[in-house]
């Protein structure tokens, strides 16, 4: 860590903290085993302890901590200073938050991190990093999503996607860790919620995300939740494999009670067409309804009768993934989702069509 103050007026100071090394010395005091390489743990003996306890970064009493060191660094802050009794307004300028995945082996990173980084560049639409952040592509949005790769340095090699000033990045950690990193700099892109008076009563609403060093557990939780659908978009991408015989049962015919449901056809443009629609990145976030699946597959219609026989297309399909386990009903409601053995089937079979056995094993 450090501590840096503006030696005039208004006295600004910049606190920076890294997470690895406090947790580092928390897992010390708790006697849990690690190995760290600079701000890695490629190591860890009791991994779901360590995160419990990462978890407690962002709960600390920062505001105290802060204050405290800002007058053991101000001298005008300390008695008989002319700012004595005053304070500073804490704020995150930026937050970094990643996630990890380490691997058995550096062989076994070394062979699917070149995968992972062409899946995210050929496969990761504006809409789908926008989703990966809690956002929504709409008309409205005014801004710039880029996808920025650097393949020139190994280990090393990253891809960043950036909307506006947050962004997401992928690299492999000196070859040995596999990172996911949210980076907020503008949180009030990023919705929470809180409690707000609204016609006389508090209630919860949704609010832009602030700067205040005490919306840290918020900054956590927004950005954790972006890391983790960053990797589950990445699951289809998966170690080479024979991949015809992982989703041959998907071209299999199934009965269920008596009732039968066609198979897939992965060499079929309609089929693919329709995976592709359940794993879009708008349905990342709250899934989908039938009438979304018919506007990607379909054009709209005037026919109330057309507009009909779509709608029962639609449920017959829906049904023929649900039966296969690729897709299931979000409870209490009307929507949908790809579960995470149809992510990583649906994902299969779509290279299989475009890229054939090599790619998509």
């Amino acid at each position: 860590m450090y501590l840096r103050l503006q030696s005039w007026f208004p006295y600004t100071m910049q606190v920076y903290v890294n997470g690895h090394d406090w947790l580092a010395r928390q897992m010390t005091q708790w006697g849990i085993g690690f190995t760290q390489h600079d701000n890695a743990f490629v190591d860890l003996n009791d991994p779901a302890r360590a995160q419990k306890l990462a978890d407690n970064f962002a709960k600390l009493p920062w505001v105290k901590q802060l204050a405290r060191w800002a007058r053991q660094i101000n001298p005008l802050l300390m008695r008989g200073g002319w700012l004595r009794g005053m304070s500073y307004y804490w704020v995150t300028e930026q937050a970094e938050y990643s996630t990890d995945v380490l691997f058995t082996s550096r062989a076994k990173l070394r062979e699917l991190y070149p995968r992972l980084l062409d899946h995210a560049v050929v496969n990761f639409s504006a809409r789908d990093i926008l989703s990966f952040l809690g956002r929504k592509l709409q008309g409205n949005f005014q801004g710039e999503v880029l996808n920025d790769l650097k393949k020139d340095r190994q280990p090393g090699a990253r891809i960043k996607h950036r909307m506006k000033d947050n962004w997401l990045k992928m690299y492999d950690k000196f070859g040995l860790l596999l990172r996911v990193e949210t980076v907020i700099n503008n949180p009030r892109e990023f919705k929470v919620r809180r409690r707000r008076v609204r016609d006389g009563r508090k209630q919860m609403v949704w609010c832009p995300m602030n700067k205040g060093v005490t919306n840290l557990p918020s900054y956590q939780r927004v950005a954790r939740a972006a890391n983790e659908r960053y990797l589950d978009a990445l699951c289809v991408v998966a170690y080479p494999a024979p991949a015809y015989e992982q989703v041959s049962h998907v071209a299999e015919p199934k009965v269920v009670h008596d009732r039968h449901y066609a198979g897939f056809n992965p060499a079929r443009r309609d089929d693919v067409r329709l995976f592709q629609a359940v794993l879009s990145g708008d349905h990342l976030l709250r899934g989908f309804h039938n009438a979304d699946l018919r506007a990607q597959l379909w054009p709209a219609s005037s026919d109330p009768r057309e507009r009909r026989r779509q709608m029962y297309r639609a449920s017959r399909l829906l049904k023929r993934l649900h039966v296969r386990g690729l897709v299931a009903k979000i409870p209490r409601t009307r929507r949908w989702r790809a579960t995470v053995h149809g992510q990583t089937v649906l994902g299969k079979l779509i290279r299989l069509h475009y890229h054939g056995l090599a790619q998509a094993a």
